[in-house]
């Protein structure tokens, strides 16, 4: 029950992420990516949902929103088995 966000600001912060999604129910975790070395944000976002429903609902409504000068790709993000790779995220 994951939402992959892309096409994020690089200001973006978890709290901005938080407050447009529990507008679509109840938050898990947030994983903000960063590179490793320099800490720079990345440009995308996983967000755990606890239902499905509320994955939908908020896929639906935000998939191509303009938010912080950006156009969203908004998704159910992909697990290892669906990518077929061994890398994690």
């Amino acid at each position: 029950m994951s939402v992959y966000i892309g096409n994020l600001s690089h200001e973006v912060e978890d709290e901005d992420i938080r407050h447009v999604f529990l507008k679509y129910g109840s938050i898990k975790r947030i994983l903000l990516s960063t590179n490793q070395k320099t800490g720079e944000k990345r440009g995308f976002a996983v967000v755990e949902m606890e239902t499905d429903t509320e994955e939908v609902a908020a896929i639906h409504a935000l998939r191509g929103t303009e938010w912080m000068g950006y156009s969203l790709k908004v998704n159910r993000a992909k697990t290892i088995a669906d990518t077929g790779s061994s890398r994690q995220f």
